[in-house]
């Protein structure tokens, strides 16, 4: 059943919306993204506006590794294109300015989640990381301090730069139960491995189609943007990631982004892109 506070977002034209007190409540530490009346959502408030009549195959981006330096995090923001989502580290330590600039742009925003990925503990996503070596209500303790860094992000993002939570992932219970977290809070969820088996089935989200920067050297991001492209066309949209805003990648994707149209394919934002959950799930927060 479709839950009418997570409708895909966003009529073309519609201005950046300003942060919204009803949609957060306190929480063990701090304010926490909630549904607000009518079941209003974080997806549907601050999405960004997309003509959804619009025919073409779409591209969507998410840029992670973003918020620890703030120099990088700024070039970012300014040369990236609009429709790019930003995934900031939950970890970061005075975001404020950085996310409101932005906003200020209409861009997206996600929050990174640290979860276990291969190769742990020498792959460390930090003090705060769900693990699969902790008990169901730790893991669910440190999801809530996650989601309490920041607000306005419409949804989170199994990764913490290139760390894309392998291991955790393959705990279906506690993957689950994840989505139905988000899900209940308005949120929506981004799978970051390409291949995965299943989609977000228990949230509003979308698998990874591509990583994009990885290795991250100027003509590996040329030919997997131009592979997006290719699956776009051939699917209707496409999602890649990329763990961390290098400056070649900033480069490439702002120079690819100018004549992307030209081929007749658009870069959509990321709530243009979701899909409904597969399974309805567990309500409640």
């Amino acid at each position: 059943m479709q839950d009418a506070g997570i409708r895909i977002p966003g009529q073309a034209g519609r201005p950046t919306p300003a942060l919204e007190p009803a949609l957060a409540e306190a929480g063990p530490y701090g304010r926490l993204p909630r549904l607000g009346p009518d079941n209003r959502s974080s997806i549907r408030a601050y999405g960004r506006p997309f003509d959804r009549q619009d025919q073409r195959p779409r591209v969507g981006l998410v840029v992670g590794g973003l918020g620890m330096n703030a120099a990088v995090t700024e070039e970012a923001i300014r040369r990236l294109p609009g429709a790019v989502a930003l995934a900031f580290s939950p970890y970061a330590p005075r975001p404020d300015l950085l996310l409101d600039q932005a906003r200020t742009r209409g861009m997206e925003l996600l929050v990174a989640l640290p979860l276990e990925p291969t190769g742990y503990p020498l792959n460390n996503p930090g003090d705060r990381a769900l693990l699969t070596g902790l008990s169901p209500s730790e893991n669910g303790d440190r999801l809530l301090w996650v989601l309490s860094r920041f607000t306005g992000y419409v949804g989170a993002i199994g990764a913490l730069g290139p760390m894309r939570g392998e291991r955790y992932a393959m705990l279906t219970e506690g993957l689950t139960s994840l989505q139905a977290a988000l899900h209940a809070r308005g949120l929506l969820y981004v799978d970051p491995r390409p291949g995965a088996v299943r989609a977000p089935d228990r949230a509003w989200g979308r698998g990874v189609d591509l990583v994009v920067d990885e290795p991250a050297t100027r003509s590996e991001i040329e030919r997997k943007l131009a592979s997006l492209e290719a699956l776009a066309r051939e699917r209707g949209s496409a999602l890649g990631y990329a763990g961390e805003a290098s400056p070649v990648l900033v480069e490439r994707i702002a120079a690819w982004a100018n004549g992307v149209e030209t081929r007749g394919v658009v870069l959509a934002p990321l709530t243009a892109l979701i899909r409904r959950p597969e399974q309805d799930p567990p309500r409640g927060r």
